[in-house]
């Protein structure tokens, strides 16, 4: 039985200078869809971070538009068939920053995403992004990975969200 509103599944803490981190058990029956926030932690460098889920590396399709803090024309971005869903986060030396809804990563069908992410510098940007992975697999666990590099501290918290 779902449970109204949203509600804490997990909550993980980033080990230190990691190049990735893995979160189990975080989709089950009880919530369809579910959503990801971390923050608290640094990059090493200036990267994007990147979403699995389970060990599928393959057929996951996003796209998005951004645009900088110094000029308000959109640019758009896309990904066909990549091995996870690219620029879903961002971090930096101070910062790092990841918003995601999920849809349906547990259940047989097409999972479904979109997320926003913020550049903490002052020639960075704001982007929206969604997608959908090409497959009806039932997750259990995601996977987060910066682009480059590595990240080091921060708190990663799946929520459900449960039927009214």
């Amino acid at each position: 039985m779902a449970l109204p509103g949203m509600r804490l599944i997990k909550k993980q803490t980033i080990g230190s200078a990691v190049s990735s981190v893995t979160v189990t058990g975080a989709f089950s029956t009880t919530y369809e869809n579910y959503k990801i926030i971390v923050s608290n932690g640094v990059g090493s460098a200036s990267n994007y971070i990147g979403l699995k889920l389970g060990s599928t590396a393959t057929g996951y399709y996003n796209c998005g538009v951004y645009a900088t803090y110094a000029s308000t024309t959109p640019v758009g971005f896309s990904f066909a068939n990549a091995s996870s869903w690219a620029q879903i986060g961002y971090m930096n030396t101070s910062a790092m920053n990841v918003n995601v809804e999920l849809f349906n990563p547990f259940l047989t069908k097409n999972t479904a995403f979109n997320s926003s992410l913020t550049q903490t510098t002052t020639g960075g940007l704001f982007s929206q992004t969604g997608g959908y992975l090409n497959d009806t697999t039932s997750y259990t666990d995601l996977t987060l990975t910066p682009a480059a590099g590595t990240f080091s501290g921060g708190v990663i918290y799946v929520y459900g969200y449960g039927a009214s």
